[in-house]
């Protein structure tokens, strides 16, 4: 059977992760808070983030900055695009 989550990201009820998708009480809380719809969407933001800016996932501060994007996208409402970001037509 299919978990259903409040997803706070988009506002309405929607089919949940399998699992915590990230340690620690930052993952238990996108587990019970965020569909696997708004997931896959920060993943692209992400995937973004990190070849705009990039980052190397390995990196201690590009980490954390990534961390912080990931509460603001999903928890904060809008997270920072890169200055001069033109999304794709």
């Amino acid at each position: 059977m299919t978990r259903m989550v409040q997803c706070s990201y988009l506002g309405k009820e929607a089919e949940g992760l399998d699992r915590p998708p990230y340690p620690g009480e930052i993952g238990k809380k996108i587990y019970l808070e965020v569909s696997k719809e708004a997931w896959q969407l920060w993943l692209r933001h992400q995937t973004m983030l990190i070849n705009e800016y990039r980052l190397s996932p390995v990196d201690p501060k590009a980490r954390k900055f990534l961390e912080e994007e990931m509460e603001r996208f999903l928890f904060g409402g809008e997270a920072n695009k890169p200055e001069g970001y033109v999304p794709p037509a």
